[in-house]
């Protein structure tokens, strides 16, 4: 069975004409989740990093691991309000209204080379915003990786076209 096999498809969530893909059902399969795990791990081994960032809230799951399995740090960019030290902020717009992340300011050192992680790209709001927070800090993305791309929504396009390297293991288009 595949990754993308083990993703679960919820038509019209949250909103009518949305077909959300719910990656718990891969998360909650052991094999699965193993080789979402060991398939990227292997795309970085060797590689230069130094830290692994996670978006909240399934890029920690998932970045969690890598990072273990990389003998790697782990760092977490949080929703507003959530981390407790002294932290550095970046508001970015959504669809309607605006958003804010935060990460700690002693998290990243200058020059650290970072590989963020979230589970989904879809317009690339967030992924853009995680790397301009790891950036403010003096890190230097070296590629930004997902389990699931929705090309059809632009991400990729969009964080390509700023500069990033993008890898993401299943495309679900349209579907």
């Amino acid at each position: 069975m595949t990754i993308k096999s083990k993703i679960r498809t919820i038509p019209h969530f949250p909103k009518e004409g949305i077909m959300f893909r719910d990656i718990t059902t891969l998360l909650s399969d052991a094999e699965g989740f193993r080789d979402v795990v060991d398939t990227i791990v292997q795309r970085y081994k060797g590689v230069d990093i130094d830290v692994v960032v996670g978006l909240e809230a399934r890029g920690f799951i998932i970045g969690g691991a890598i990072a273990h399995q990389l003998g790697k740090g782990f760092v977490p960019i949080r929703k507003a309000g959530k981390l407790p030290a002294e932290k550095t902020s970046y508001e970015y717009e959504l669809e309607y209204g605006t958003d804010v992340i935060e990460i700690h300011t002693d998290s990243i050192s200058s020059g650290d080379k970072v590989l963020l992680v979230d589970d989904l790209l879809a317009t690339g709001g967030t992924a853009l915003a995680g790397a301009k927070l790891v950036e403010k800090l003096g890190g230097k993305i070296i590629e930004m990786t997902f389990i699931v791309d929705l090309p059809e929504v632009g991400g990729r396009k969009r964080l390509e076209e700023s500069g990033y390297k993008v890898f993401a293991l299943v495309e679900f288009e349209g579907e």
